[in-house]
């Protein structure tokens, strides 16, 4: 981590408000479903996918469960209506996963019966073995819409890949700060993993959706794809509203899909603060826009 970004991720507790959703709003599509509809539109225009996330993952009553249920159920609709070239992306914590096991799959469910693809986010390293055993399970009941996540950061990562054959899965660094027994912590460390969980992926048959703004795991992870002979029907790039749209131009320009992740919702504060500070990168990539922000108003 940088002194700068240091400095970010310290102060980001005291920024006022309306401040952070200043900073933020290049980062999250706003808090109403109108304002994912419209950034979702805009990334179609443009070449690029989306899958939309409902911000609150962290609820502690059944019926807060229910309301971000719901919310996905509008966004299904609003996908259909307006025709957009997106899926959704969930975290089971805010379907209820904590709560009541059996409560986040109804309502996990609910969302897949629609027939949009569903990605199942990966949370910390206490919801790993959670996550995957409702994947599992979804899929034996004849969920074929279902995805999920694997995060390169923790040290049973290749292994987790080397079960997930023929799977469509999202493999990303991990933001989540993890005992070292559990997750590593070298930069280095952390892209070999990245690397050798996407080469078990491939080599089982998986559709692998490569979630990173490192240019360095783009340009490896691309040289891997080429090297089995792969199409674009069996990949696919992601990364962040608002996060080096530079890199993501570029690679929609060099013909490879990308889908972007658009968060939305009234929990913005929360995931800001918590977004900027598990990932320093992005606090210097928020604290670099202010900036120059600041520089063209003076």
């Amino acid at each position: 981590m940088s002194l700068l970004d240091r400095a970010v991720v310290t102060l980001l507790p005291a920024v006022p408000r309306p401040v952070v959703r200043k900073l933020s709003s290049r980062y999250i599509a706003g808090p109403e479903l109108a304002d994912a509809r419209r950034v979702v539109a805009q990334l179609n225009a443009q070449g690029k996918l989306a899958t939309v996330d409902v911000l609150g993952e962290e609820i502690t009553r059944v019926e807060e469960a229910a309301v971000i249920t719901h919310a996905y159920l509008d966004v299904l609709d609003a996908i259909d209506e307006d025709a957009l070239d997106a899926n959704v992306s969930v975290k089971l914590t805010g379907l209820g996963l904590k709560l009541d096991p059996a409560l986040a799959k109804e309502n996990l469910k609910a969302i897949a019966a629609r027939g949009t693809f569903v990605r199942i986010d990966m949370e910390d390293s206490s919801t790993t073995d959670a996550t995957l055993r409702l994947y599992r399970e979804l899929v034996d009941d004849g969920h074929r819409n279902l995805g999920v996540v694997l995060q390169a950061a923790l040290r049973r990562t290749v292994d987790d890949a080397r079960t997930l054959a023929g799977a469509n899965v999202r493999v990303c660094k991990g933001i989540y700060i993890e005992p070292l027994d559990v997750a590593f912590r070298g930069f280095d460390e952390i892209r070999d993993s990245y690397l050798r969980t996407l080469d078990a992926l491939l080599d089982g048959g998986a559709y692998v959706a490569i979630a990173t703004h490192d240019e360095y795991l783009v340009t490896q992870s691309l040289r891997a794809v080429r090297e089995r002979g792969l199409d674009g029907s069996r990949y696919e790039l992601q990364m962040l509203l608002g996060v080096r749209p530079e890199l993501g131009d570029r690679i929609v320009s060099d013909g490879h899909r990308l889908r972007i992740y658009v968060p939305f919702g009234s929990h913005w504060y929360e995931y800001s603060l918590r977004r900027l500070q598990e990932n320093p990168k992005i606090a210097g990539y928020v604290a670099g826009d202010l900036g120059r922000s600041l520089l063209k108003r003076g």
